[in-house]
């Protein structure tokens, strides 16, 4: 099978790279800049991902040995392709002028990479620092209006580019990385979905073997088809543990359950435990507190559940790959955004072994495996929903009188979204609780409530995405809505951040 290496430097995007790859049907594998490459035929071409170090600085990541001598093609890619200058004798310094967001560039020289590309093209740029100096044996393709955009090799099939063309903004993204793999690498697709599959079944029955496995299920995508994965691969050595947090949406913890009952052969068990993370949260306001307290307590319930099996020592999670990257790089440098509950949570003391099947998949990957596994639509195709519920959509302490309101709000909301069929033609679509009153007029009488904000955004990957176009006359039925049936809410305000720069929850 071939194969493409990404290295990983430490963008927040290192994986999207290999997501990308995964998508022409070429396996695609992201590794440490610390780990050395051996020899493989499979092995068609190398990628260097971006990262939010500076070349030049002493302790700043550096190019194996083992990168260069293989022999195959190189592609670098931001900081990738600073490295590739620096290493081959040109200068890297700061920018007069930093380019962050959408770009133009402007290719000047045609070359396999650019392909099939226009003359001028939008690009998704992330630099601070620039190429001052090429190498000798480097030539200039394409420029920004304040940088060297592109260049390649005069002789060997290595390229850089100082643009990120595996995020969605970047116009003709595919394009470029379609070139490199399948003009330059001249790798063959022959991966998909069903290997990754059959593969994972054989690496989860191989380290399991007839041991417990206790899995913490939310009833969102991520979740139900790890829960799907795990059964095929172990069947009734797999326990589902269903936790009613109190911090679910209306009518969630009685729906969940409802739609699990297809699944006549998994073993779910339901947990109250609502007063256990309300009592735990009581006075914390800092939301990377709140998340790993809600982890705390989740893995305290799954310690008691554990109490009550025989040979349970692995705990499973639905853990998708925007989970981690934006936790704790799994393979490299990468900056923290903020800890998962999944991801950060989990106390010294716990005697679990961890198990996450979909660790190193996005999304719309996880749910092309949930089809292939047979799960149906409803179960598939339901918007995400974050492990800490709605602990992180109330800005701020946590208190019931909170929950209830916001959980009012969000139902209205979503409600509105399938009434009006845009349910399924938006990603993700939620309600916010903010920790700031405002002046009001209802019924002649002054009022002192919440604002709420609604957010919908649009995402492939959920690793970019931008704000839903929701139309004028929706959202005034919306907040409307809202005012007259939710006591605690007199302002409703809509979200228009694209992410990045922001995140697609608040906290």
């Amino acid at each position: 099978m071939d194969k493409i290496i990404i290295i990983d430097y430490g963008s927040q995007y290192n994986a999207l790279i290999a997501r990308r790859i995964r998508e022409m049907h070429v396996y695609a594998e992201v590794i440490s800049h610390l780990d050395e490459i051996t020899y493989d035929q499979n092995i068609k071409a190398i990628i260097l991902s971006g990262g939010p170090n500076s070349v030049y600085d002493e302790l700043a990541p550096k190019l194996h040995p083992s990168v260069l001598s293989l022999n195959v093609p190189i592609l670098g890619i931001c900081y990738g392709m600073q490295l590739l200058i620096q290493t081959f004798g040109g200068k890297v310094g700061p920018g007069d002028i930093r380019e962050y967001g959408k770009n133009q560039i402007d290719i000047e020289h045609e070359s396999l990479l650019t392909l099939n590309m226009h003359e001028t093209s939008t690009v998704w740029m992330s630099h601070g620092d620039k190429v001052l100096e090429l190498p000798e044996t480097f030539e200039m393709l394409a420029s920004s209006k304040h940088a060297i955009a592109m260049v390649k090799h005069k002789e060997h099939d290595i390229y850089g580019v100082q643009f990120h063309p595996e995020v969605t903004h970047t116009s003709e993204g595919k394009t470029l990385l379609s070139n490199f793999v399948f003009e330059i690498a001249k790798a063959k697709p022959n991966w998909s979905i069903k290997d990754f599959i059959t593969s994972k079944i054989k690496e989860i029955k191989e380290e399991v073997k007839d041991e417990q496995v206790i899995l913490g299920l939310s009833g969102g995508v991520d979740s139900t088809v790890a829960a799907a994965l795990l059964s095929k691969a172990i069947g009734k050595n797999l326990t589902c543990i269903f936790v009613d947090t109190g911090l679910l949406r209306k009518h969630e913890a009685i729906e969940v359950i409802q739609n699990y009952e297809v699944f006549s052969d998994m073993n779910i068990i339901k947990v109250d435990a609502k007063q256990e993370f309300y009592q735990a949260l009581k006075g914390i306001t800092d939301p990377e507190s709140k998340r790993k307290i809600i982890g705390r307590v989740f893995f305290e319930v799954f310690e008691k559940e554990k109490s009550k099996l025989k040979n349970a020592s692995y705990l499973a999670q639905g853990t998708i790959y925007p989970d981690v990257i934006e936790s704790i790089s799994i393979k490299g440098p990468s900056h923290t955004i903020k800890s998962h509950h999944n991801v950060g949570g989990l106390p010294k003391q716990s005697t679990f072994k961890i198990l996450e099947p979909l660790k190193e998949l996005f999304k719309d990957e996880v749910r092309a495996v949930g089809h292939t596994l047979g799960l149906g639509e409803e179960l598939v195709n339901r918007h995400p929903f974050p492990g800490p519920g709605l602990g992180i959509r109330i800005i701020g302490e946590i208190t019931e009188e909170k929950v209830h309101i916001l959980q009012e709000a969000d139902d209205i909301f979503i409600k509105a979204l399938r009434a009006h069929h845009l349910y399924d033609q938006v990603s993700q679509a939620f309600a916010v609780l903010l920790p700031v009153k405002t002046v009001g007029a209802m019924g002649d009488m002054r009022t002192y409530e919440h604002v709420l904000a609604i957010r919908s955004v649009n995402s492939t990957d959920f690793m970019t995405a931008d704000v839903s176009r929701l139309s004028y006359d929706f959202l005034d039925e919306v907040s409307t809505s809202i005012i007259n049936q939710v006591r605690g809410i007199n302002r409703v305000v809509y979200d228009i951040t694209s992410k990045p720069p922001g995140t697609i929850e608040w906290e």
